[in-house]
């Protein structure tokens, strides 16, 4: 599948009413050893941001868990997790869900969608660069 296939899956999946979390980790079900369903169970508590929008964005979220579940042991996933986090931070402005919706000051940086893509796009080439 290609990253914009993913990227469509993904967005497809939040519009269907999975959190960003659960929609990064479902366009990827392809490259983990887990079920969709388990996916969304492991994503479930992560809508709105970890904590309730207090926390870090639930793509973003998303795209770690991902890191962790297809990182082969030769790598050191500490490094690609520090690179992804910066890389979503410059591409959406923050990596906090109440910074990224503009909760406190009432200017959103990235809608849920964005970061969703980012989010996708982001871990993709990360799991590419592994093949």
């Amino acid at each position: 599948m290609e990253t914009t296939e993913r990227r469509q899956e993904a967005i497809e999946c939040k519009h269907a009413g999975y959190n960003c979390c659960q929609a990064v980790l479902c366009a990827f079900a392809d490259k983990t050893p887990y079920t969709e369903e388990q996916l969304l169970a492991i994503g479930a508590a992560f809508g709105v941001g970890m904590g309730g929008m207090e926390g870090t964005c639930g793509a973003l979220v998303g795209a770690e868990l991902l890191l962790g579940a297809v990182k082969s042991e030769e790598r050191p996933v500490m490094r690609d997790a520090r690179m992804l986090h910066q890389a979503f931070t410059d591409a959406c402005g923050a990596s906090l869900c109440k910074d990224l919706k503009g909760r406190d000051t009432g200017r959103v940086l990235c809608p849920c969608d964005d970061c969703v893509r980012c989010a996708v796009d982001l871990i993709e080439t990360i799991i590419e660069k592994e093949n």
